[in-house]
């Protein structure tokens, strides 16, 4: 094991990676890299890809759990809920590629996982079962994952071609026999305000639903 090569600096030297490269960058031998150390130095923290991916999804989550950590325990599930895919939502977009990168990792550290118990607690003392508690915030999850990649995939593809998602080059694509379409595509709106109006419209199913 390289002297002073801690799982810690892999992430912090993934994570950069990343952000400069994007998913397809990411790997062990970049890594190592930018660590100025041979890949297989790094098979006694992340023996592979996969691993090192489960890593950094495990620290994102971790730094959501950190925030999480400050909202008051008498706050509502359905406001918890809220707080957590704006968290979600902030650390995915706050790298390339993060929401595609980090959905799907498995969380590697206990401690991570056990920071949800007295959310759990808090949500059946409220009346939900575990099973409605945990659909509900694996459905949230779901929106705040989809949203944040078409958000970042979109991002990037107009960076590439300002043109490419032109209101005006719709506009006129659609034609005017189609009205109802040509408006649809100016009432999208901010990205920001599109995510709490359809984050709204998800919680308010939830809360009708459990109750």
């Amino acid at each position: 094991m390289a002297k002073g090569l801690t799982r810690e600096r892999i992430v912090d030297a993934a994570l950069a990676v990343l952000d400069e490269g994007g998913i397809d960058a990411v790997t062990l031998r970049t890594v190592a890299a930018r660590l100025d150390v041979r890949a297989p130095a790094l098979y006694w923290h992340v023996p592979n890809k996969q691993h090192l991916l489960d890593e950094m999804g495990t620290e994102i989550q971790r730094r959501v759990q950190a925030v999480l950590a400050e909202v008051p325990a008498d706050t509502a599930w359905t406001e918890a809920l809220r707080t957590y895919a704006g968290i979600l939502r902030t650390e995915y977009l706050a790298h390339r590629d993060g929401a595609r990168t980090f959905s799907g990792t498995r969380l590697t550290d206990p401690d991570v996982l056990r920071a949800q118990e007295p959310w759990l607690g808090r949500w059946t003392g409220a009346g939900l079962t575990l099973r409605d508690a945990m659909d509900a915030a694996e459905l949230v999850t779901s929106y705040v994952v989809g949203f944040t990649i078409e958000e970042q995939e979109r991002a990037q593809s107009e960076a590439s071609d300002p043109e490419r998602y032109s209101i005006a080059a719709r506009d006129a694509a659609v034609g005017p026999d189609a009205p109802l379409v040509a408006e649809a595509g100016h009432a999208r709106g901010d990205a920001n305000a599109r995510f709490a109006r359809q984050l709204d419209l998800l919680l308010a199913g939830l809360a009708a639903r459990f109750g």
